[in-house]
C-alpha cells in the first residue's frame, strides 16, 4: 500500500469516525460528510494517474457535482431547522413528530 492510498483511507476513516462520534451539532455532521466526499473525490481524481491510463474519466466531475448538491441541501436543512427549532443541536430534533 502506498502512502497515497494510506492518506485517502485515513482521511475517509477519520471523517467517518468524526461523523459517528461527534453528533452534537448538525453543522459538524455536514462538515464530516463533506470531508468524506472530498477524500473520495481526490481518490477518484488520482485513480487514472495510479493506473496509468491515458483517457480521462468523468467520474470525479460527477462526484463533485453530487457533492455540491449535497452541500446545498444540507445547508438548506440547517437553515430550516435553525429557524424552526432555534438551534442546530441534533438532540432537539424529534424525527417521530410531524
Amino acid at each position: 500500500m502506498s502512502y497515497l492510498h494510506l492518506s485517502f483511507y485515513a482521511a475517509f476513516t477519520l471523517s467517518s469516525l468524526g461523523l459517528a462520534f461527534h453528533r452534537t451539532h448538525l453543522i459538524s455532521a455536514l462538515l464530516c460528510l463533506e470531508s468524506m466526499m472530498l477524500s473520495m473525490y481526490v481518490a477518484l481524481a488520482m485513480w487514472p494517474i495510479q493506473t496509468q491510463t491515458s483517457s480521462p474519466t468523468i467520474l470525479p466531475i460527477l462526484m463533485l457535482t453530487f457533492s455540491a448538491c449535497e452541500a446545498g441541501t444540507g445547508l438548506a436543512l440547517l437553515v430550516a431547522s435553525t429557524r424552526t427549532h432555534g438551534s442546530d443541536h441534533l438532540n432537539n430534533f424529534n424525527l417521530l413528530q410531524c
